[in-house]
């Protein structure tokens, strides 16, 4: 049993309790709203960039592709390693990455720094993601999937935030008003100290700070199975995040290129898809909660194919409306995902959520990089007609083994224990 599992057996036993709970999720998604807001601006400046330094497809796909492997690299390692011992003042720390990050951001002065300002960002994100994801678990009373929509939501909000800072700030003010951006770093901070404080209580209470991980699993699914299982499921946050990175690394371009929008134009359409991903993420760990993660998975990743088929063929309008299914439905996969992988690996939380986070920002990297060659080489055009078959891998979801965790569990004096 991980350390923060055996804080979960001593948590939920009271209406005051559940509260602070509650509380705790609430602090973590606005955190999370911040952190991703901040991230978000990096993409969401990028025709600013573009611009100013002239940079070719190629060398903003490396942007993203730097900021997303540097998070991507050290996110499973971050995950094992508080897996054997939590840190729970890890979040604030990891913040101040992409404090650092952002106000280098606001004075680079050429592609160099810019990367570095991305890997500095990168970096934040790799420390943030995984223990948020385990003391949201921990916060959940069982309602494992309620919990993981809530936190990532904020997340989600956050990128959708992106790029009305960008349209209405950076566009107006210029690259060096990014700065004034780095404040949401500071309250990001505040919460999380006091994040770090309820979940230090936890540990303290429960005695468990210093127990490392078991390597257990799930009784009734074979070791085999499960190593199978988590196989698939990153073959399709694969296609969930390469489809995903050509909408947000490139939609804001197909935009002004294929429809002639204007830079603020698009960025405002480029919000309408970000808050309907966010809508997404929202539902899908609630809805897993009730009737199995497994067919909220079939649903997110194969029901969206229609919607990216006719994307690359539709008018302005219709493009603008498809963006919106496409992110409710395909969002709604992640939450699902990452409860069902730590389903079959009960014992490692954190190492579950930074394996899965950091593989979905290194895929979403690489899928800008991989796709800004593709258009320099083709078109922007081409881009979409290629990743409208990405969701075709959603079939897979067919081999992946029915767990029965179906219905809300109970809270109260039980619940804890019952979801460790």
């Amino acid at each position: 049993m991980s350390a923060s599992e055996g804080v979960l057996e001593g948590s939920g036993t009271s209406v005051s309790s559940e509260g602070v709970a509650l509380t705790v999720l609430a602090a973590l998604s606005v955190s999370h709203l911040l952190n991703d807001a901040m991230q978000s601006l990096i993409t969401a400046v990028y025709p600013v960039l573009k611009v100013k330094y002239a940079l070719d497809f190629t060398q903003i796909g490396l942007i993203t592709f730097t900021f997303q492997a540097t998070a991507s690299l050290l996110q499973p390692v971050v995950g094992l390693a508080t897996d054997r011992r939590p840190r729970p003042f890890s979040l604030a720390w990891g913040m101040v990455f992409t404090l650092v990050g952002l106000l280098a951001l606001a004075a680079a002065d050429g592609f160099p720094a810019i990367l570095a300002s991305a890997a500095l960002v990168g970096m934040g994100s790799s420390i943030f993601h995984p223990e948020a994801s385990r003391v949201a678990r921990l916060a959940s009373g069982g309602r494992h999937g309620f919990a993981q929509s809530l936190f990532q939501v904020g997340g989600n909000a956050g990128s959708a935030l992106g790029p009305l800072l960008a349209a209405f700030v950076v566009v107006r003010w210029g690259q060096a008003s990014i700065a004034w951006c780095s404040i949401a770093a500071l309250a990001a901070m505040v919460l999380l100290i006091a994040v770090g404080r309820w979940y230090a209580g936890r540990l303290s209470t429960a005695g468990a700070g210093a127990r490392p991980a078991s390597r257990a699993r799930r009784a009734d699914v074979s070791r085999a199975r499960v190593a199978a299982s988590i196989g698939i499921l990153l073959v399709l946050v694969f296609s969930k995040y390469f489809y995903l990175a050509s909408l947000s690394s490139y939609y804001t371009f197909y935009l002004i290129e294929h429809f002639g929008t204007s830079i603020g134009a698009a960025q405002l359409y480029l919000f309408v898809f970000l808050g309907a991903v966010a809508a997404g993420t929202l539902a899908g760990g609630p809805i897993g909660d009730r009737i199995g993660f497994k067919a909220v998975i079939w649903a997110s990743i194969l029901g969206v194919l229609p919607f990216t088929l006719a994307l690359p063929y539709a008018n302005l309008f219709w493009t603008v409306v498809l963006t919106v299914p496409i992110g409710v439905v395909l969002a709604s996969a992640f939450s699902a995902i990452i409860v069902y992988a730590q389903e079959l690996l009960p014992s490692r939380v954190g190492t579950v959520a930074g394996l899965f986070f950091g593989f979905a920002f290194g895929m979403g990297g690489l899928g800008a990089a991989v796709l800004g060659v593709l258009a320099d080489r083709t078109s922007i055009e081409f881009v979409y007609q290629v990743c409208s078959f990405l969701p075709l891998a959603g079939l897979l979801t067919g081999f992946l083994p029915s767990l029965d965790r179906r219905g809300v569990p109970p809270t109260g004096p039980t619940a804890a224990a019952r979801a460790s």
